[in-house]
């Protein structure tokens, strides 16, 4: 059922020394948890209690990325080798006057599992009007967003298969290797002006969503050209540009957001830790229509991918002393370089869950580094969420999930 090269025949090693993605979490935070949340909503009965944990209980410790915690001593992982599922998986009742987006929030907000347990949980969320969700919760510092999509598929799926696509490595050129190192360099300049943006966090932290058809993305990738992650991007600049101008009158400058793109690999789905870099893109937010923005963001992914931009930032890290590479992260993802990560998971087909398929799935992560927002794009079976957490202070960022919407339908009637 688990789909993993770690560990084949269930021998695990008992310590897995940290990369450098996760070193560089684990300074972020100084060792706090950073909560990486996946919620699936279903609509029809709720599953009890007892048979999630019973589930869980099947499967975990099957599943390499739920066996490990952070030491507490070194950079490094260990092996745990007995899950009490009545620690990691739990039940809660929304109140009546719940929003929509209630079950997201919480998982941003409730207590992670620390010490000597793994850090990760299972939610089995009520909602006030029938509807429940099912959340998936680990740290940042030892599982990266489309890791955590490969686990909640193997550890809760009725019949586990598919999920994000596997990467498969190849030899950068020289100008992808230039751009990647241009990168490491810019992250130790001068704070970039982002005045959307820039400010004090205040520590708390909140989200908002909107939903629309995958097949609607596909279509206006098709007519313009691009894919999938451009048109998001290409209608995330936009809704910048339009809450900006409303805001202040003025348009906004383009918007350096840190693009994660995975790193794992055929075997390793389910591996602990970070398998991912990350690289920046300016967001066009000072062109006027999301058409010019789609054109420009297009051709920027266009060149990370003649170039293999990914493959690139691997080599370099590679080449480059852990601990002097976990620092150059920790000021490439830094809220005086960045706004935020820009980020996209296709989950693939529906969960599925004691027969009942979710209507829709979305994966976000907490706030750190002093970034006060950070984007996703969750795309499962035929519907895309974009999530957009952020920080209190900027009390007017719930209308830029409508904003991205009106960008999408200006791109369809270009």
């Amino acid at each position: 059922m688990t789909r993993r090269s770690l560990g084949s025949g269930g021998c695990l090693p008992p310590t897995l020394r940290m990369g450098t993605a996760d070193v560089a979490y684990h300074l972020a935070m100084r060792g706090r948890p950073l909560p990486v949340g996946f919620v699936f909503t279903f609509g029809g009965r709720a599953p009890t209690l007892d048979a999630v944990r019973a589930r869980v209980a099947e499967r975990a410790h099957r599943i390499p990325a739920l066996r490990y915690r952070i030491d507490r001593d070194r950079p490094a992982f260990r092996r745990v080798d007995g899950i009490a599922v009545e620690h990691h998986v739990h039940e809660v009742w929304l109140p009546e006057d719940a929003v929509e987006a209630e079950a997201a929030r919480m998982m941003l907000t409730r207590p992670m599992n620390t010490g000597e347990r793994p850090p990760w949980d299972v939610w089995l969320v009520h909602g006030p009007t029938g509807g429940h969700s099912l959340c998936y919760r680990s740290d940042h510092t030892i599982q990266d967003g489309v890791g955590a999509a490969h686990t909640v598929r193997d550890l809760l799926d009725d019949h586990p298969q598919g999920g994000p696509a596997a990467h498969h490595p190849g030899r950068p050129t020289g100008r992808g290797l230039a751009d990647a190192l241009a990168d490491a360099v810019g992250g130790f300049g001068a704070p970039t002006a982002k005045p959307a943006f820039d400010g004090a966090s205040s520590g708390r932290t909140t989200l908002c969503r909107v939903h629309t058809p995958l097949a609607r993305l596909r279509a206006i990738a098709r007519a313009h050209g691009g894919t999938v992650n451009d048109v998001y991007l290409a209608a995330l600049s936009h809704a910048v540009h339009t809450w900006h101008m409303k805001a202040t009158g003025a348009p906004h400058p383009p918007l350096p957001v840190a693009v994660p793109m995975s790193m794992r690999e055929p075997g390793e789905e389910c591996a602990p830790g970070n398998r991912m870099v990350t690289a920046r893109l300016l967001l066009p937010c000072d062109e006027p229509s999301p058409r010019l923005a789609l054109a420009r963001v297009a051709a920027a992914t266009a060149r990370w991918r003649a170039t293999r931009r990914r493959d690139a930032v691997r080599m370099l890290l590679a080449a480059t002393p852990r601990a002097l590479g976990a620092r150059v992260g920790t000021r490439m993802v830094n809220g005086d370089v960045v706004s935020g990560p820009a980020s996209s998971v296709n989950f693939g087909a529906a969960l599925v869950h004691r027969g009942a398929a979710s209507d829709s799935a979305a994966v976000f992560t907490g706030l750190a580094a002093g970034i006060r927002c950070l984007t996703t794009l969750t795309s499962q079976h035929d519907t895309s969420c974009l999530t957009i957490v952020h920080d209190a202070t900027l009390a007017t960022a719930d209308e830029l999930p409508d904003l991205w919407l009106a960008a999408l339908l200006e791109l369809e009637r270009a």
